[in-house]
């Protein structure tokens, strides 16, 4: 055989080689896919956990498919890769705390409220470069870090300063441009809303999870005390869960509060949780410890 007949057949066993390979991507992609929609199907939510201490307790956050870490505590998600859980940093949007290493570069024109009860400042949603701001200086850093997921708090915080529905209108709109900002960024990240009720019909698609506080259990920051939530506010947040499991296809999480200690509280609310067809999160007033999650986590 001539040296270009050998070429040829080189080339042709390389082709087989990579046609062989893509089939078996595509049916790999395609085997996800199916599973990821019969899961779907059969109402299997991820399970979620949070906690926002100096020293998350990797080991045990590995119970659980998504563990929402806040990144100034130093973790490091590229040295603890894992085949199951996905770690999100929390982030928050519609507040900033002085501690935060980009408060200094926001422009105090931008600054148009305060949360006492947080020691937090309002930011302005609708000023014009916010969201390309906020990708640069809040999602970025985080992505190179190797966060692949964010948790978005505090989506509701321009309601303190908007009181009109124009104004309100505009802060969600501002919104919207924020969290298209990050998926336009970054494609691949994945989104988990605490709340954000109002903007969900914009951007729902781009949203993996939408999760709320205090179902049947709440925390009070300002009194330092665990309280019983009333019936109808559980009744309006039961509401808005089966408008997003419903309407919008997607997993709701309920985050309540039980002092650390209560085992019974908190075995008693997730199971409260689960029976209403939501995902439980049950833990202490700050997140400082891993809490109680759906029993299928709890179990591996």
């Amino acid at each position: 055989m001539s040296n270009a007949l050998r070429g040829r057949a080189s080339m042709r066993g390389v082709y087989r080689r990579v046609v062989c390979a893509a089939r078996l991507v595509i049916v790999g992609l395609l085997s996800s896919v199916a599973h990821e929609r019969a899961s779907a199907d059969a109402g299997v939510a991820p399970s979620i956990a949070l906690f926002y201490g100096a020293q998350p307790p990797v080991s045990r956050l590995r119970e659980f498919d998504v563990a929402v870490i806040e990144p100034d505590s130093g973790f490091e998600p590229l040295r603890h890769k894992s085949a199951r859980t996905a770690w999100f940093a929390y982030v928050s949007v519609g507040e900033v705390t002085p501690q935060r290493s980009y408060y200094a570069a926001i422009p105090k024109a931008w600054l148009v409220g305060d949360n006492a009860v947080w020691g937090a400042t309002v930011i302005d949603q609708d000023a014009a470069d916010w969201p390309a701001f906020y990708v640069e200086h809040v999602i970025a850093p985080l992505w190179k870090k190797g966060y692949r997921g964010f948790f978005l708090d505090t989506l509701d915080s321009y309601q303190l300063v908007a009181k009109t529905d124009a104004a309100r209108a505009r802060q969600e709109r501002g919104l919207v441009a924020v969290v298209r900002a990050i998926k336009a960024r970054f494609p691949r990240a994945r989104l988990i809303f605490n709340r954000g009720f109002e903007i969900l019909p914009q951007v729902h698609s781009l949203v993996v999870a939408v999760a709320f506080e205090s179902l049947y259990r709440g925390w009070d920051q300002a009194g330092q005390r665990y309280t019983e939530i009333a019936p109808a506010d559980r009744e309006w947040l039961l509401g808005q869960a089966k408008t997003i499991r419903e309407q919008y296809r997607l997993p709701v999480l309920a985050i309540d509060y039980c002092a650390p200690a209560d085992d019974a509280c908190a075995t008693q609310t997730a199971s409260r949780i689960s029976a209403a067809g939501i995902v439980p999160y049950v833990t202490d007033g700050g997140l400082q410890t891993v809490g109680t999650g759906p029993a299928r986590a709890m179990k591996q």
